[in-house]
């Protein structure tokens, strides 16, 4: 059983107990969150398609921790003119772990 949900503005293919890292959320550590925008749900063959959502459909998950991303470099030059512009990245992310799908 597998479903695809909108988290934080991103779609993810979720199943139960995976842990994966979406942008930060504003929920404490620990707590338990509810995602209500499911738009495919999986159920060993059969498949609801929703339009835009599944109604009735909702994903409940647990907040792990909130932790930063790798550090991502941008470095900007322009050759013979002497313009070197170096600028770095990271992107604050949130682990969670998906408990239930409930259809």
């Amino acid at each position: 059983m597998y479903a695809i949900v909108e988290i934080a503005g991103q779609q993810f293919k979720i199943e139960k107990d995976q842990k994966i890292f979406v942008h930060r959320l504003n929920a404490e550590e620990g707590s338990q969150i509810n995602l209500d925008h499911v738009m495919l749900v999986d159920n060993d063959g059969s498949i609801k398609v929703g339009a835009p959502t599944v109604t009735g459909a909702s994903v409940s998950a647990t907040v792990l921790q909130h932790l930063k991303g790798e550090k991502v470099l941008i470095f900007k030059k322009k050759r013979r003119k002497g313009y070197q512009k170096m600028n770095g990245h990271r992107q604050y992310l949130t682990s969670i772990k998906i408990d239930d799908i409930n259809i």
